[in-house]
């Protein structure tokens, strides 16, 4: 698409060492920056006016569930009004691409709660959904191949370790997605059907994602207190394999999680993480709540067994009667669906504690927890506090660590969904550079894009350089604020009102332009 004015970013303040550069000029050509001078007081006839606002690279969400949510504009104005311009998607090891119209139909009904239904992409390669992508955006959108999806493409919904030749098959199909531009092989080893999968089947399709010279991204086998068993088991694995490795949302105690860390450094293993700043989290009720001796990768089948097997059904409500302390920090997300005793419409549901919800049903948390998850066909959304061995001092020594990068984790699932796509990143900002000082403005440009790019591998952009793309955004520190409270989730924030991407101005004034220059992003090696 041509490029429109204006050409000229003017009178911005740059990152400059534990501070900002005096105003300058950036002149941006063929979506590039094209050159950076003392700000000039004859700018032309048409430039962006800076007037003094910091002027960043767009930020990078390591870790974002927006891959069908992208195409609402409500969404787009959320990660623009944060200064996101890539997202990078295909988390958790499920995703769209690639895909069989079975994998395809099953990751929009096992994940609803949290990618949502995609109407924009069909059953495909992963060449076709990044280019669905393609100037039909004002955002940039990278991507992950799934494992759980390749698994699923391959396996079904087996509940036991995959075959030598299905790792086989994998292992193909994942090299075809890499040379298509994904980013690396992204598990979740928390989820079906890779809660199964084997060390050997993990290892050998991490030797592939070596051999391309790209990354894993991981949602562990178990945070906070099992953070110590799962990330070994990480270690275990780059070792073998090696991959380099990233942990997805990593959160606990910071005495414990930093050593973690270092601990691998000194195996040889080189781990990078995100995270964001709360101290809840969402995710599916289903994954939070259920024994994977249930065969959760069929949703049907788990619910027929437990209404044809009073054994299982007994057996599942002792496992759940067991988590009390759950259920007090638990909020209901996103619930779309009918109660399987009265028939009702359970979308009255959301943002309702699981205790209110229990009482409301008049039965135990346990039983509501049951109703909820047949009732939605386990496809049930959920905000939990996490334990409290994290703590907000953890989030944020955590954060200052050179592993780390911002990655929202965001759900932008209809009801009441976490804040956190709509605040992170602004969060970020504005609690580590405005209010504690703890990062220079240039700390932040690393934290919350450069590291991303570097690691991802997501090409020229990430900075402002002479020939780096033009990917920007203006920010007024007095005016940012993230808004979204977990009450009033959907408040986009403040303080950053003009965005570019590729030299496109995609957000002006506080407000969508219209404009689409987001595409896919396809990997490519790293250059800085």
């Amino acid at each position: 698409m041509p490029e429109p004015q204006p050409t000229l970013v003017h009178g911005a303040r740059l990152p400059e060492g534990a501070g900002l550069s005096r105003p300058c000029d950036i002149l941006i050509s063929g979506g590039r920056i094209a050159a950076i001078t003392p700000a000039s007081p004859n700018a032309g006839s048409h430039p962006l006016d800076a007037d003094g606002r910091v002027c960043l690279p767009g930020f990078i969400d390591a870790h974002c569930h927006a891959s069908s949510a992208v195409f609402d504009t409500e969404i787009q104005l959320a990660l623009l009004r944060q200064g996101v311009t890539t997202i990078v998607v295909g988390q958790d090891g499920i995703g769209y691409a690639p895909s069989t119209h079975n994998s395809y139909d099953w990751t929009t009904s096992y994940f609803a709660g949290v990618d949502g239904a995609n109407q924009h992409f069909g059953p495909g390669t992963m060449a076709q959904w990044l280019a669905s992508y393609d100037n039909q955006v004002p955002v940039n959108v990278a991507a992950f191949t799934p494992h759980g999806s390749l698994r699923y493409m391959v396996s079904g919904a087996a509940q036991r370790p995959s075959t030598r030749p299905e790792i086989e098959r994998m292992a193909q199909l994942l090299e075809a997605s890499m040379d298509d531009g994904s980013l690396g092989l992204s598990t979740g080893l928390e989820y079906v059907p890779a809660a199964w999968a084997s060390r050997d089947e993990l290892a050998v399709l991490l030797r592939v994602v070596a051999q391309r010279g790209r990354l894993h991204s991981s949602h562990m086998r178990g945070y906070e207190s099992a953070a110590p068993e799962a990330v070994a088991e990480l270690v275990d694995l780059a070792r073998t394999s090696g991959a380099a490795t990233h942990i997805a949302h990593y959160h606990g105690d910071a005495r414990v999680l930093g050593p973690l860390i270092d601990q691998a450094c000194d195996a040889g293993v080189t781990l990078t993480f995100d995270s964001y700043p709360y101290l809840r989290g969402c995710s599916l009720l289903a994954m939070v709540s259920l024994p994977t001796w249930l065969p959760l990768a069929d949703p049907s089948a788990t619910i027929a067994l437990l209404a044809s097997d009073p054994g299982a059904r007994q057996r599942l409500t002792t496992h759940l009667s067991g988590l009390g302390d759950l259920w007090t920090r638990t909020t209901m997300a996103w619930v779309s669906g009918s109660d399987p005793v009265t028939g009702r419409s359970l979308d009255w549901v959301a943002g309702h504690t699981l205790p209110e919800v229990a009482r409301c049903l008049a039965v135990s948390p346990a039983d509501a927890v049951m109703r909820l998850l047949i009732g939605t066909g386990l496809g049930a959304s959920c905000v939990f506090a996490q334990p409290p061995t994290n703590s907000a001092s953890s989030v944020l020594e955590l954060a200052d660590r050179h592993e780390h990068m911002a990655g929202s984790d965001a759900i932008y699932s209809s009801g009441r969904p976490h804040p956190r796509g709509w605040g992170a990143m602004a969060r970020w900002l504005k609690v580590k550079v405005v209010l504690d000082g703890a990062w220079s403005w240039a700390d932040a440009a690393d934290h919350l894009a450069g590291r991303a790019v570097r690691r991802f591998g997501l090409g020229e952009r990430g900075r402002i350089a002479i020939g780096a793309v033009a990917d920007l955004m203006l920010v007024d520190p007095s005016q940012l604020e993230d808004k979204a409270t977990y009450d009033h989730p959907r408040l986009p924030a403040t303080g950053i009102d003009d965005v570019l991407v590729a030299g496109v101005p995609v957000l002006a004034g506080g407000h969508l332009t219209g404009l689409a220059p987001g595409h896919g992003v396809r990997f490519q090696a790293a250059t800085q």
